[in-house]
C-alpha cells in the first residue's frame, strides 16, 4: 500500500479499533442481562470476573429541566435528601419522628405565608412564627441518626459514594464488594421506597451555600449563569441545577416529597451493575428489594421548545470577569440525525493537542492557555449548545481570541475536512469509547445513560457505527448550517467588544484537503 506514514497509522489503527469494538458488541451481549421489573424499573447486569467487586449508577430520568416554575433547585434538593435514609435507615424512631416532621411542615407553612406577604406583614407575628418552626425543627431532630446511610455504605466497604444532578438527569453511584450485594439493593431501595424529609431545612441551607461559594461568589459562575441566560428565553436549560437563591430559599420539603413521588418512580429508572456478579444471583434479590417500589406512570417529558434563535446574541457584562471566553451555537438535540458530524466536529476542533483549536490558538499564535469545547451545554436530551471556552495568555484579550477562533470556523466552513483528518477523528472517537468501558464505574454510567436517554444500551456501540458513516460533504454541511453569526451567542465584557463572525456565504465550498 502505498501512502503517508501517518495516514497508514490511521487506516491500521481504524480498522483495528473496529475490529475490538465489533467483538466487544458480540461479547457484551453474551455478558448482559436486562430485566424490566413488574413495576416499571429497568437493570442492566455487566458480568464482569476479573475482581471481586461490583459497582452500580442508579440513572433517574429527572433533572433540572424538570424543576417546577418558580422552584428552580428542586431537583438537586432531593438528591440530597435521598442521602437521609427512609423510615428505617437514618432514624432513631420513626412513628414519633414521623409526627414530628408533620409539625415542622404546619409551622412552616405559616411562617413563610407570613414571610411571604409583601404588605401588612406584622414583623412580631412572624418572629414568634419563626420560633416555632425553629422549636418544631428541634423536635424531629432529635429522632434523627445522623449520616446513618453513609455510614452503613463504609462499614460495608463502600467507596465513592456519590450522586450528581445535572441538567438531563440525576446520578446516584458507589462501588462495594461483591458479597455484599443484598445490603446494597435493601439500602438503595429504601431511600427510594420510602424517602423521609427529614433535616431538609438545614440541607437547604446547605445548598444556598454551596450555591453562593460556586456561583455567587465566583466570576466564573456568574458568568456561566448570564451566558445561558441569553442563550435561552424560555427553556428551563436557561435555570442551572443549584437553582435561583429566591426560589430555594422557599423551597418546603412537602414539595419535595410530592416532587420525588412524581418523578422517582420505576418507570422513570434505570440501575446498571457492573461486576463480580451474575444474573442467578443478582435478580432474586432485585425482585426481592426493588419490587417493593410502587408502579407508577413515567412523567411527562419537558414539552417546552426553545424558538429558533434569528440573531446574534451578545451578552455584556459590566464587572472584570477573570473566566474563559465563551461563545457558544445553537444545535439539535442528541438525538438529531447529524449528531454524530457534530461529535467529529468536537474532536476535530477541540479534542486534544492535534486539535486545530490547540494548534493554532495555543500551540501557534499563543493567544490562549488552554481551549475547551462541549458538544452540548449545559445538556444534550433538548435542544443545546455547541460552546467553546478559550482561556487567553496574559496580555492578550476576549476579541483576540475570538477573532482566532473565527478564522478557524471559517477556514472548516469554507474548506471542510481532508479524507485522512476525517479517518484520525474517528479512530480516536472510538478509543475514546474504548476508555469509557475500562473500569466498572464507566461501563455502568454508558450503559445506564444509554439505556435511559435511547431505550437500548447498545446505542452505546451503535453511535460508533454512525461516526463510521459521518462524510466530508456531512461535516462541511453542518458547520456551514451552524457556525454563523445569528446562531451565535457569546459573553462580553464591555470593556472588549469583539470581532464581527463573518456572515455565511451563499453556499458552502466543496470539501477539500486543508491548505498547510
Amino acid at each position: 500500500m502505498l501512502c503517508f506514514k501517518k495516514t497508514c497509522l490511521a487506516i491500521v489503527v481504524l480498522a483495528l479499533a473496529g475490529t475490538i469494538l465489533s467483538q466487544d458488541l458480540a461479547s457484551f451481549e453474551k455478558r448482559t442481562t436486562v430485566r424490566v421489573l413488574s413495576n416499571g424499573l429497568t437493570v442492566i447486569l455487566y458480568e464482569r470476573h476479573s475482581s471481586p467487586v461490583f459497582s452500580f449508577v442508579t440513572v433517574v430520568d429527572v433533572g433540572s429541566v424538570q424543576d417546577p416554575p418558580g422552584k428552580s433547585g428542586m431537583a438537586h434538593m432531593f438528591e440530597h435528601m435521598a442521602f437521609k435514609g427512609s423510615d428505617r435507615v437514618g432514624t432513631s424512631d420513626y412513628a414519633k419522628e414521623d409526627v414530628a416532621l408533620q409539625e415542622v411542615e404546619r409551622a412552616y407553612a405559616a411562617y413563610d405565608s407570613e414571610a411571604r406577604k409583601t404588605a401588612g406583614s406584622d414583623p412580631q407575628k412572624l418572629a414568634d412564627l419563626k420560633d416555632h418552626f425553629n422549636q418544631a425543627l428541634k423536635q424531629a431532630n432529635q429522632y434523627v441518626v445522623g449520616n446513618q446511610f453513609a455510614n452503613i455504605v463504609s462499614r460495608e466497604g463502600g467507596v465513592g459514594l456519590n450522586a450528581f444532578t445535572l441538567p438531563d438527569e440525576t446520578l446516584y453511584l458507589y462501588s462495594l464488594p461483591a458479597n455484599r450485594l443484598e445490603v446494597w439493593a435493601y439500602l438503595e431501595s429504601e431511600r427510594f421506597r420510602h424517602p423521609v424529609m427529614r433535616e431538609f431545612y438545614r440541607e437547604r441551607d446547605i445548598v444556598l451555600e454551596e450555591r453562593r461559594l460556586r456561583v455567587d461568589n465566583t466570576s466564573a459562575g456568574r458568568a456561566g449563569e448570564r451566558f445561558l441566560e441569553g442563550a435561552y428565553t424560555v427553556h428551563p436549560y436557561r435555570h442551572g441545577a443549584l437553582g435561583e437563591a429566591s426560589d430555594v430559599s422557599h423551597l418546603s420539603a412537602t414539595e419535595a416529597a410530592d416532587f420525588s413521588r412524581q418523578q422517582y418512580v420505576p418507570a422513570n429508572t434505570v440501575i446498571a451493575l457492573v461486576g463480580d456478579l451474575t444474573p442467578d444471583q443478582v435478580f432474586p434479590i432485585i425482585e426481592k428489594y426493588f419490587g417493593r417500589l410502587p408502579a407508577g406512570p413515567k412523567p411527562p417529558p419537558v414539552t417546552v421548545v426553545e424558538p429558533p434563535q434569528s440573531a446574534e446574541r451578545t451578552v455584556v457584562v459590566k464587572e472584570e470577569l477573570k473566566v474563559p471566553y465563551m461563545e457558544g451555537y445553537h444545535r439539535p438535540s442528541t438525538l438529531d440525525p447529524d449528531n454524530a458530524t457534530y461529535d467529529v466536529i468536537l474532536n476535530l476542533l477541540a479534542n486534544g493537542r492535534t486539535s486545530r483549536l490547540f494548534r493554532s490558538l495555543v500551540k501557534e499564535q499563543k493567544l490562549a492557555l488552554a481551549e475547551v469545547a462541549f458538544n452540548g451545554f449545559p445538556g444534550n436530551k433538548y435542544s443545546t449548545l455547541f460552546t467553546f471556552l478559550l482561556l487567553p495568555l496574559s496580555g492578550h484579550s476576549e476579541s483576540e481570541l475570538s477573532a482566532a477562533l473565527h478564522v478557524e470556523l471559517e477556514r472548516l466552513k469554507d474548506r471542510g475536512i481532508s479524507e485522512a483528518e476525517l479517518n484520525t477523528v474517528k479512530t480516536r472517537t472510538k478509543w475514546d469509547l474504548i476508555r469509557k468501558l475500562e473500569d466498572n464505574q464507566g461501563l455502568a454510567l454508558q450503559l445506564a445513560i444509554n439505556q435511559t436517554r435511547y431505550g437500548d444500551w447498545r446505542y452505546l456501540f451503535r453511535s460508533v457505527d454512525q461516526i463510521d458513516k459521518v462524510t466530508q460533504p456531512d461535516v462541511l454541511r453542518v458547520a456551514n448550517k451552524t457556525f454563523v453569526a445569528t446562531n451565535r451567542v457569546s459573553l462580553q465584557n464591555a470593556q472588549t467588544p469583539l470581532v464581527p463572525l463573518p456572515q455565511p456565504k451563499s453556499k458552502g465550498s466543496p470539501a477539500k484537503e486543508p491548505k498547510p
